[in-house]
């Protein structure tokens, strides 16, 4: 018979609650099932977040290289903007104006000139010591014909016709560019086995042009054979292709995935702002082993390169010219993965982030006041900010990610700039929440 104290639903027939019949052992063992279910929940919470934050760790920095392959070599328009500054380096010009000046100068026969003159003074009767000295002409010969090539062409390369014709060519070669990423396809910038070279046939139409005009007629012999210069020269370089074609597949959904992996993460961890400050600062930390690989590579790509296919300057000026928007990406990211490990700190329980809290809240207090003792009250508007203080910071931070993940490639300035804008409507809205009216009718804010 259950008795009247049994708590049960009423008049329902229903069975009767077991809380109620519970013994003191029973509801131990109750609670202490209850508690390990708990703890068990928790742990796989644990895990589950760990494993994403592995995820994101490794998809972070591969996400990052895909997106510069994927904008940076599939976009016409970026590729440009990436290699035009090559064209005004001197590094780069010199190299050009030493390579180009020595094949010229290599198919101008000096040799078979002085031979000729010595034989014209011969049969002419000139003195023998006239014809012996026409025989050691050959050098200065040689030299005053590089000499003269040598400015002709240096005049062509640093004027504008040469910026013109490198930012023409490489915008015509931009399938070419892929197709060397890729291993299909040939043109401007072409792969052939361990090696990459430009193809810089414009610059030499225009140089032979400029030589039969100041009267090297022969220039216009100029073959039409090794008119490409070595960029790379690697035995990784088939491979490097195969990751390269991977990675632009993959461009455009792996940022995506790095993403969504990073806030699966947060959301499946038991705390969450641990977690957030956990993956932005793993975040960080793997772009800059980034920095750190790409500095590796650098010197690497610089030790493969023969002094007499690239002189090392002009290797360095290439290399840092093609990758400067990678490496901007990458800091970029890391700026971002500090300010949102400091935004979640600041969010918590440390004596630190309260001190900062309280003297922001001071001074929001204090400015609100002062603008309500001039007259300047919010009103209800300032009630309803000051009562969802909590919802409308969450909002305008979230407007100033979504500002940076929807601006196209954003810079370290363009963070420092967002991260301004939004602490200053922060402030903003604190201070209208705080400008209600008379300190007796102030709303108290929520916390």
């Amino acid at each position: 018979m259950v008795s009247d104290n049994a708590s049960g639903p009423s008049g329902s027939g229903g069975p009767v609650e077991t809380a109620g019949a519970l013994s003191a052992e029973e509801r131990a063992d109750y609670d202490r099932l209850r508690r390990a279910a708990h703890v068990r929940h928790r742990r796989l919470r644990r895990v589950g977040a760990s494993v994403l934050l592995v995820l994101t760790l490794v998809f972070a920095p591969m996400a990052v290289v895909a997106v510069w392959i994927h904008d940076t070599v599939a976009d016409t328009d970026r590729y440009v903007q990436t290699v035009a500054p090559l064209a005004s380096e001197p590094a780069v010009q010199s190299a050009v104006v030493n390579r180009l000046t020595d094949h010229v100068v290599a198919k101008v026969d000096v040799q078979a000139v002085t031979d000729s003159l010595t034989k014209l003074l011969s049969d002419n009767g000139a003195p023998p010591r006239v014809v012996d000295t026409s025989k050691s002409l050959t050098g200065p010969l040689r030299s005053a014909v590089q000499t003269v090539v040598h400015r002709i062409i240096n005049r062509v390369v640093t004027s504008d016709v040469f910026e013109e014709a490198w930012v023409v060519g490489n915008r015509r070669a931009q399938s070419a560019v892929v197709g060397m990423l890729t291993g299909e396809g040939q043109g401007a910038l072409k792969a052939s086995g361990d090696t990459v070279q430009l193809d810089i046939g414009v610059v030499i139409d225009q140089v032979k042009k400029r030589l039969a005009d100041a009267g090297f007629k022969r220039a216009s012999a100029i073959p039409q054979v090794d008119r490409s210069i070595t960029l790379f020269r690697t035995e990784k370089l088939t491979k490097a292709q195969n990751a390269m074609r991977l990675l632009d597949i993959v461009g455009t959904w792996l940022p995506v995935l790095a993403l969504v992996v990073a806030a699966a993460a947060v959301w499946t961890a038991p705390g969450h702002r641990v977690m957030l400050m956990a993956v932005s600062i793993g975040i960080g930390a793997m772009m800059i082993v980034l920095l750190v690989g790409l500095a590796v590579v650098r010197s690497v790509y610089l030790d493969s390169v023969p002094p007499t296919t690239l002189p090392r300057d002009a290797a360095a000026v290439i290399f840092d010219t093609v990758i400067r928007f990678l490496r901007d990406s990458v800091r970029t990211l890391l700026v971002v993965s500090v300010i949102t490990a400091l935004a979640a700190y600041l969010y918590g329980p440390g004596t630190a982030a309260r001190a900062v809290r309280s003297a922001a809240q001071r001074g929001a207090t204090a400015a609100g006041r002062g603008l309500s003792r001039l007259g300047v009250r919010t009103g209800h508007a300032g009630q309803w900010l000051a009562r969802h203080r909590s919802w409308t910071s969450g909002v305008i931070i979230a407007a100033g990610a979504l500002t940076l993940v929807l601006w196209n490639h954003p810079t370290v300035g363009v963070v420092a700039v967002v991260l301004v804008v939004v602490v200053a409507v922060l402030a903003v809205t604190a201070v209208l929440a705080a400008a209600t009216g008379p300190p007796g009718d102030e709303p108290h804010p929520v916390h």
